[in-house]
């Protein structure tokens, strides 16, 4: 009986092809995966980035406000010193018992007033000034987040891909403890 030969050096170069082709879709899936986290990266940068200059839009508006505040307050100061040494001189030179001016207790009430509201505008553009440098650390480390992610896909190595992935969990505490 003559024994069948098996051509097998087909069927190693079959099994060396798939295993190639297999390796080369998991790489291609890895890529996808990193490529997909990155595109996720860049919308919360964006939205970091949105928020931040909206805070810091809010601050500067804040602190113009109490700024204009703290003049107003100077000048209702200003008429009150006018008020009160004109009461005082007047005082002075009139034998007569003179009527208490009514612009001094007025005036003295306007400041108090407009005291608070300077304080508030101020400590409002202190709270947006805040939320605006937690938001643009967020940012920056989206930032960051993504070149590692590209330079992962270029050097194929996943550790990388996962710093990139790490950094994007802290840049996302920072993204909500601005929002909060």
């Amino acid at each position: 009986m003559e024994e069948i030969e098996i051509p097998t050096e087909h069927l190693q170069e079959a099994i060396n092809e798939k295993a190639e082709k297999k390796k080369e879709e998991e790489r291609e899936a890895w890529v996808l995966y990193v490529a997909l986290s990155t595109a996720v990266m860049a919308v919360l940068a964006a939205i970091a980035g949105l928020l931040s200059g909206h805070h810091v839009n809010e601050a500067m508006i804040d602190q113009i406000k109490a700024s204009d505040q703290w003049a107003y307050y100077q000048a209702k100061g200003i008429k009150f010193e006018i008020a009160s040494s004109t009461d005082k001189i007047l005082h002075n030179l009139s034998n007569k018992p003179v009527e208490e001016n009514k612009d001094i207790q007025r005036y003295d009430q306007e400041k108090n007033e407009i005291k608070s509201i300077a304080e508030e505008d101020t400590k409002s553009s202190e709270n947006h000034l805040s939320r605006h440098v937690t938001l643009s650390k967020a940012v920056t480390i989206f930032q960051i987040a993504i070149a590692i992610s590209a330079i992962a896909i270029l050097t194929r190595k996943k550790i990388l891909w996962y710093a990139a992935i790490a950094l994007t969990a802290a840049g996302t505490v920072f993204l909500v403890i601005g929002v909060i």
